[in-house]
C-alpha cells in the first residue's frame, strides 16, 4: 500500500479507501483490507439506518485506534423529523453523537459534509463544526459532491471559524470526469484533497457486465437508487480496456483505479467491495503509475462516453418538511 497527504495536511491516507455504503454486510472484506495496508476508512450515518457505522465499530473493536483514519459523514436523513437531516447546527451535532456510539471512538477523523444544504447557512454549519473540532470530537473536515462555488464559501467559513477543512469527495472515474473542470482545480488552491467515489463507475469498469448479464450480488442486482447505467455500446468500448489492462499487467478494476489515481489533487479512491478478494485485487492498484500510452488509450477508446461537464453535476432533491 501507498499513502498521500490529504489536500495541504499532515493526514496520510491509504491510496486505495474502503467505503461500505452497500458492503457493510459483506464478511472478510473489512480484514482484508487491513491485511492489504488499507488505513482510510469511509461510512455515513444514514446509510442503512446506522448500521454500515455499527458493523465498522464491530471491525475495529481491540484495534489500535491511530491506525486508521476514520470517515463518516452527516446530510441525509437520519428520522422521520423536520431537524433529522441536513448541515443545521442541531442535526450536525446529534447526528455526530450518534455516529460515534455507533462506530465505538471517541473521535472520527475526517467529518465529511456529504451534500451541500441550500436551506441552511454555510457559517451555521462551520460553526458548529469548530465547537466540535475544539471538543475533540473531529480532526478534519471534508465535504463531498461539493462544486467549486460552493467549496470557496466552505474555505471562507473554514477559515473564519478556525476549521481545518481537507477534503472533498467527487464522483470521479474514467467515465466521469465533470470534477476536474472547476472542482478539482479550485480545491488544489484552497489546499482541499480529493476523495474518490465510485472510481469503477459501479462496477461497469471492472468488465463484468461484458456479455450482457448481470452477475448475483453486482451493484446492478442491487437496489434500484445503486444501479449502473448499463448502455450496450458503452459496455463495448469499456470492454475493450481489456486489451490495455492486459498489456500494463493489470486487471480492469485496477486500471480504472489506478486511473484515477494519477490525478495529483486525488489523495485515495474509495471503493466498496462485496468479497474479500476484491479488496485484495483493488489494493494492488495503490503504486500504480501508468504511462502516456496507456492514457492518451483509455481516452481514446472511451472518447464521447466520458461525461465532463460542470452542469452535470447532481443535485439533491429538497427535504420535505
Amino acid at each position: 500500500m501507498e499513502y498521500r497527504r490529504l489536500g495541504q495536511s499532515g493526514l496520510a491516507v491509504s491510496e486505495i479507501a474502503y467505503g461500505n455504503w452497500l458492503t457493510h454486510g459483506a464478511p472478510g472484506c473489512v480484514e482484508a483490507a487491513l491485511d492489504a495496508g488499507v488505513t482510510t476508512f469511509h461510512t455515513a450515518a444514514a446509510w442503512d439506518g446506522g448500521a454500515a457505522e455499527e458493523a465498522y465499530g464491530a471491525a475495529f473493536a481491540g484495534l489500535r485506534r491511530d491506525d486508521l483514519v476514520l470517515c463518516t459523514g452527516v446530510f441525509w436523513p437520519e428520522g422521520p423529523g423536520p431537524n433529522d437531516a441536513g448541515l443545521s447546527r442541531k442535526h450536525v451535532i446529534a447526528s455526530l453523537d450518534g455516529s460515534l456510539k455507533r462506530l465505538r471512538t471517541d473521535y472520527v477523523d475526517v467529518y465529511q459534509l456529504l451534500r451541500f444544504d441550500y436551506r441552511t447557512p454555510v457559517a451555521e454549519t462551520f460553526l458548529a463544526l469548530s465547537d466540535l473540532v475544539r471538543q475533540g470530537k473531529i480532526r478534519y473536515v471534508g465535504t463531498s459532491e461539493w462544486t467549486a462555488e460552493q467549496l470557496l464559501q466552505a474555505h471562507a467559513a473554514a477559515d473564519k471559524y478556525d476549521v481545518p477543512l481537507i477534503s472533498n469527495q467527487p464522483h470521479y472515474s474514467m467515465l466521469w470526469r465533470v470534477a476536474e473542470a472547476q472542482v478539482m482545480p479550485v480545491g488544489e488552491r484552497i489546499g482541499v484533497g480529493q476523495f474518490a467515489s465510485l472510481p469503477l463507475a459501479q462496477g461497469v469498469l471492472t468488465g463484468k457486465y461484458h456479455d450482457g448479464r448481470i452477475p448475483a450480488g453486482s451493484r446492478a442486482a442491487g437496489p434500484a437508487h445503486a444501479r449502473p447505467l448499463l448502455m450496450p455500446e458503452l459496455l463495448e468500448r469499456v470492454e475493450m480496456l481489456r486489451g490495455v489492462a492486459d498489456e500494463a499487467g493489470l486487471t480492469m478494476a485496477q486500471l480504472a483505479l489506478a486511473w484515477t489515481l494519477q490525478h495529483q489533487t486525488v489523495a485515495a479512491a474509495v471503493v466498496g467491495a462485496s468479497t474479500p478478494d476484491q479488496v485484495t485485487e483493488n489494493a494492488k492498484a495503490a503504486g500504480v503509475r501508468l504511462d502516456l500510452d496507456v492514457l492518451t488509450r483509455v481516452d481514446h477508446l472511451l472518447g464521447s462516453f466520458v461525461q465532463t461537464d460542470p452542469r452535470l453535476v447532481w443535485s439533491p432533491p429538497a427535504f420535505s418538511a
